[in-house]
């Protein structure tokens, strides 16, 4: 069964007028739900992590000045939030939600957050709309608890990883591959192990054979006993902070691929969902509801 994190602390109240498309968490489920691609079994709440499990990602200074609501003021606006307590406690009950679909993901092949994605977090600080790197700290839960051994994550929001490249920098058990608009934030980029900039308005077409040419010989060069995929809508044409070409039909194909990639294979895989702020939330909604379809499709 396609086990799903989701909680309700998920959706946070923002000022109204703001860019993060928060409503999509509460959107997301009830469509999935509405339309039989999932029902309520498929839905697990996962609750707060051991701080263990977070400091093995995270520097301890920060992640005690984040809990007590103690950062600078100049280091809370890059997170682009208003820090406060329930803040906090969503991001690592995101956190939570993806150590706990990591071992769905060794029993079942998937497992899905509807959530996550947070890779503009580093070791030491977050910064636009993350704050603590939920498949960096799921990355290390598993090595920590000897589920396995080498990691790679795929990156294909719009966005580079530049938090998750931080965080395993120099680090060969775990290889980072980040897909991203060249021109797009973050524009200072970390190196990550593996990173492909594309240029504005990059289509379906081109997108699609660089992703097609470059996984494969990368999973066979890498030999990952377990893969993250962050999986952002926000490559898509109509993305207000975005800079690709990509339609809803060319996402969802880049979706299918790297998931039949991975059941081909026999790799299990967690997916966090990532960013996508396309004006009309419907939109949104539709293209992270495809790979949820998807993965019922190819591993159910």
């Amino acid at each position: 069964m396609l086990k799903i994190a989701f909680h309700p602390i998920y959706k946070h109240p923002l000022p109204e007028g703001h860019r993060f498309p928060m409503m999509k968490y509460e959107l997301l489920p009830q469509q999935l739900l509405h339309e039989g691609s999932c029902s309520s079994e498929n839905f697990f709440e996962p609750s707060f992590p051991e701080d263990r499990h977070i400091l093995a990602a995270h520097d301890e200074s920060y992640y005690n000045a984040l809990k007590g609501l103690e950062l600078k003021p100049s280091a809370a606006r890059k997170i682009g939030f208003p820090l406060s307590n329930e803040l906090v406690q969503r991001e690592r009950i995101i956190a939570d939600g993806t150590m706990q679909c990591c071992t769905f993901a060794l029993s079942h092949g998937i497992a899905m957050n509807i959530a996550g994605g947070t890779h503009h977090a580093y070791s030491n600080r977050g910064e636009a709309f993350c704050m603590l790197n939920d498949q960096a700290i799921a990355a290390r839960y598993l090595q920590k608890q000897g589920l396995a051994n080498k990691i790679l994550i795929v990156d294909l929001d719009v966005h580079q990883g530049n938090g998750t490249a931080e965080i395993f920098q120099g680090d060969d058990s775990v290889f980072t591959f980040s897909m991203h608009g060249a021109s797009n934030y973050p524009f200072k980029k970390e190196a990550s192990d593996l990173d492909i900039p594309l240029e504005k308005g990059t289509n379906d077409g081109h997108y699609l054979s660089i992703l097609k040419e470059i996984l494969p010989k990368l999973i066979e060069k890498e030999s990952p006993d377990f893969i993250f995929y962050l999986c952002g809508v926000d490559i898509l044409e109509s993305d207000k902070l975005g800079t690709l070409g990509m339609t809803l039909e060319g996402c969802y194909e880049r979706d299918r691929y790297v998931l039949q990639t991975c059941k081909n294979l026999h790799i299990p895989v967690q997916c966090s969902m990532g960013g996508g702020y396309s004006p009309d939330i419907r939109i949104i909604v539709e293209a992270h509801a495809n790979t949820f379809r998807l993965a019922q499709d190819i591993f159910f």
